[in-house]
């Protein structure tokens, strides 16, 4: 084998395994096991998580400056995500589907869940977390900061399988803090 034909030796120590799962709150620097009240929903193909920049050249249009020039970058701004296809059919499910939507408290045998025509921006938006395993036993958190639901309801069902809602949430900055980018990494122990 050659010199450059190898990993690094804790290489397999670092790998994300399995799908992780999607939780209401998280404290990375103090992780426990979820209770079920806190886990948002069973998922199925995985959880896809992105934070992408639009960025601008300042320097595109000017005469003798080089192509990505690294002083003339400007972000314009992030898109952070949160796509996943949940198995649970419940009304929390369907509002966080919908996010702008109005959920009634459960009378009789039936919850109702209503799309609304705008968003409340106190009501609609939520912090959600991703968590998973790392093979050391450590952990990987993301939290999407004011997350809204930008892919709509999207319901498939077939015969004998089971419904999937497809969802697709969009990470929010506020106009209070338009500086602060609406999703957070964190690597650190596992629950002991």
């Amino acid at each position: 084998m050659g010199a450059f034909n190898k990993v690094a030796s804790d290489v397999f120590d670092k790998l994300q395994l399995e799908a992780g799962m999607l939780l209401k709150t998280f404290t990375p620097d103090s992780p426990t096991a979820p209770v079920d009240s806190n886990i948002i929903c069973a998922t199925t193909g995985g959880i896809n998580a992105t934070c992408v920049p639009t960025t601008s050249d300042y320097g595109e249009d000017i005469d003798n400056v080089a192509k990505n020039t690294k002083e003339l970058l400007h972000i314009d701004s992030w898109e952070c995500k949160l796509a996943f296809t949940a198995l649970d059919m419940t009304a929390d499910m369907i509002k966080l589907a919908l996010s702008a939507a109005t959920k009634t408290a459960e009378s009789g045998k039936a919850a109702k869940v209503v799309p609304n025509a705008q968003p409340d921006p106190d009501k609609d938006f939520t912090d959600l977390w991703w968590v998973g395993e790392i093979a050391n036993g450590g952990l990987a958190a993301i939290k999407l900061a004011n997350a809204f639901s930008t892919g709509g309801f999207n319901l498939q069902t077939g015969k004998a399988s089971k419904g999937q809602l497809s969802v697709e949430l969009t990470g929010f900055v506020s106009i209070d803090d338009t500086g602060t980018v609406p999703m957070e990494f964190y690597i650190g122990e596992g629950v002991e």
